[in-house]
């Protein structure tokens, strides 16, 4: 078991499955002398040549486009779009070729082909730089959402996702690169659609997706000392979804909240809310409560920005007003 930055345990996977299997390559915009825009690629175009870590011109059509034709015709690709808001010029070739084909080829054709985005707030780069949409592709039939929160998930997810023979959209949070975690050794994965519970507590679940995982870990230990105990739960993909796993927390603690950085309208919070009060109403003691942005482009001014994604003290708040403490 190693200690390692969430960035090395993403290159340590996309080295793994490029050792593993001659058909995975990566493309994308500055992913090889560069080593992309956070450094995640760093190192592998010395290793594994032009050929299998392609940088693409400036065109995010272009660069999904090209992954789905490699994918359908055999080889696993890895398609890096720098930042998730840039994913929008590619929303043509994701929503209405890469989701749909093996729909429209009745099964036969496959698409193995991973699309790794970085979202989230925090870094002072305003509205066209730090948004979270990944409720535009929970929405899509055909497409499967994964949002690790630490190094070990983004290991052992994104190795499943490149094996898995179905396009997934691969989110991580900007400000988890530099995050460290324990990472077990050798060969290991994480299968798609299995929940974690990363706190066990009794008085309350708290759901909580990429970056707001690790602070709804830090407000249920500052809870704790007041003697709440918080179940925080990290759904890890949101397509498939494990509410199994969420609904069985519900019926052990009574209460919710759901926690994530997109906006709340439209959110995936509503869709989880849903499903909760489809299979858990009978054990519900309160209203489920959402904690996410209110609704507006993140600000350029840090105290702004602040204010427009959760954080610690208000996922504390939050639970406090849960419990009518």
């Amino acid at each position: 078991m190693a200690k390692i930055s969430y960035s090395q345990a993403l290159r340590d996977a996309l080295r793994e499955e490029m050792q593993r299997d001659p058909d995975v390559f990566l493309i994308g915009e500055d992913i090889g002398v560069h080593g992309g825009a956070f450094g995640v690629s760093r190192g592998l175009l010395e290793e594994f040549g032009p050929q299998r870590v392609i940088t693409t011109p400036i065109s995010e059509a272009a660069i999904v486009g090209a992954a789905a034709g490699a994918a359908v015709v055999g080889c696993r690709p890895v398609a890096e779009i720098m930042y998730m808001d840039f994913i929008t010029i590619a929303m043509d070739q994701i929503v209405n070729q890469v989701a749909k084909m093996r729909y429209m080829f009745g099964g036969k054709a496959r698409l193995p082909l991973v699309i790794r985005t970085p979202s989230g707030a925090g870094r002072g780069q305003a509205a066209q730089h730090m948004q979270s949409l990944e409720a535009w592709f929970v929405h899509v039939p055909g497409l499967k959402v994964v949002m690790p929160s630490t190094p070990c998930d983004a290991k052992g997810l994104l190795k499943s996702s490149i094996r898995d023979d179905n396009p997934v959209i691969f989110v991580e949070n900007k400000l988890l690169y530099a995050t460290q975690g324990d990472v077990p050794d050798g060969e290991f994965l994480i299968p798609l659609g299995q929940a974690e519970v990363k706190r066990p507590g009794r008085d309350a679940t708290v759901v909580a997706t990429s970056r707001m995982v690790l602070l709804a870990l830090s407000a249920a230990d500052r809870l704790a000392e007041e003697g709440i105990e918080v179940e925080v739960i990290d759904p890890r993909t949101l397509v498939p979804l494990d509410i199994e796993a969420i609904v069985q927390s519900v019926k052990r603690t009574n209460h919710v909240l759901i926690v994530h950085e997109a906006c709340e309208r439209g959110g995936v919070g509503a869709e989880i809310v849903a499903q909760i009060q489809e299979r858990a109403f009978d054990w519900l003691d309160a209203p489920i409560k959402r904690l996410a942005n209110p609704n507006v482009p993140i600000p350029f001014a840090r105290n702004l920005e602040a204010l427009a994604v959760p954080d610690e003290g208000r996922i504390a708040s939050a639970v406090r007003e849960l419990l009518g403490r």
